[in-house]
C-alpha cells in the first residue's frame, strides 16, 4: 500500500533472485496504523507475519512472502532519542524458512507538536521537511492525539496544511501534529527499509556451519565491555553472539576492543 518495493524489489531481485509482485486487494493498515485509529495486536515481528499471511491467502500459488513492518519509540538507554527499528520478512512455506532482516535508526524525524493556531502548525511541519515528509493532523484532548475526533492524513501543501489545521482546531480547540511514518509519505524511512532488506540478503547468503540453514547472523550482542579507568561494565557491546534458529548452533565472539571510553562509563561518567 505504501511503495516500499520501490526499495525492496531491487535488493531482494539482485541478491536473492526472486522477482517482486506487490499483493492487490490486501489492506494492511487492517495491521495496525501510525496515526493510532488502528493499534497493532501482538509484535512487530507478528504484523508482518499477518501481512504475509494475507498475502498467500489472495495468491495462493505463491511459496515465498516478503513484508515489512517498522515501530518508533523511545532509545532504551537514551528515553529523550527517538529510535525507529525497521524489519523485513521473508517466509518461504515450501522449506518453511524464515528469515528477517533488521536495522534501528537514529535518523528518524519522528516527532509531535500540540498546537492551537495554523501559524505554529506551519512551522513544526516546515522544520519536519514537509511536504517532502508527510504530516498528519488530528484532534486533540488533554494533549493528547484523538483521532477518533477528527484524522487528516493527506495533506499535500502549504495550503493543505492549513486548511486541515484550521478544520482541525475549529472542532477540536487544538491540533495534535506529527510527522507522516508511512513508508511512502516518510523518505527517512524508505532508507531505513532499504538498510533492512539489505540486512535480510546478507542473512539469506550466510549458511549455519552446522546445517547450512540461511540465515546465521548475529542474533544478540552482550553488553558489558569494561571501562578502561575503573574496570566496571558499561552498556558497550562486549561480544556478539551468531546463531541458527534451525539447529541451535551459537557461537560467542568478542569484540575487538578490550575496554571502554569512561565517557561510557556510569561510574565514572555518571
Amino acid at each position: 500500500m505504501h511503495d516500499k518495493q520501490k526499495v525492496v524489489a531491487p535488493i531482494v531481485e539482485r541478491f536473492l533472485g526472486l522477482r517482486l509482485e506487490v499483493t492487490t486487494g490486501v489492506d494492511t493498515d487492517a495491521f495496525g496504523t501510525f496515526s493510532r485509529d488502528i493499534e497493532r495486536t501482538g509484535s512487530q515481528l507478528d504484523a508482518a507475519r499477518a501481512k504475509i499471511e494475507a498475502a498467500f491467502e489472495r495468491m495462493p500459488d505463491l511459496k515465498i512472502g516478503l513484508a515489512s513492518e517498522g515501530s518508533f519509540g523511545p532509545h532504551p538507554y537514551i528515553p529523550f532519542c527517538p529510535v525507529e527499528r525497521e524489519i523485513v520478512v521473508l517466509v518461504d512455506r515450501t522449506s518453511d524458512l524464515e528469515l528477517v532482516g533488521h536495522h534501528a535508526t537514529l535518523d528518524t524525524n519522528f516527532a509531535h507538536v500540540v498546537v492551537n493556531d495554523i501559524a505554529a502548525g506551519l512551522e513544526f511541519a516546515e522544520r519536519v521537511g514537509f511536504p517532502d515528509h508527510g504530516v498528519i493532523v488530528m484532534g486533540c484532548r488533554d494533549g493528547q492525539p484523538v483521532p477518533d475526533l477528527t484524522l487528516i492524513k493527506d495533506a499535500a501543501t502549504r495550503d493543505d496544511l492549513a486548511s486541515a489545521l484550521h478544520e482541525v482546531i475549529a472542532k477540536a480547540g487544538a491540533a495534535f501534529v506529527e510527522t507522516d511514518m508511512r513508508a511512502y509519505r516518510n523518505p527517512r524511512r524508505m532508507r531505513a527499509i532499504k538498510r533492512a532488506t539489505i540486512d535480510l540478503a546478507r542473512r539469506a547468503s550466510s549458511p549455519c556451519p552446522g546445517c547450512g540453514r540461511p540465515g546465521y547472523a548475529v542474533t544478540e550482542r552482550l553488553p558489558g565491555l569494561p571501562c578502561s579507568w575503573c574496570g566496571e561494565p558499561t552498556l558497550l557491546t562486549k561480544a556478539n553472539v551468531q546463531s541458527c534458529v534451525g539447529c541451535g548452533w551459537r557461537v560467542e565472539r568478542a569484540v575487538e576492543a578490550v575496554a571502554a571510553d569512561p565517557a561510557h562509563c556510569g561510574e565514572c561518567n555518571p
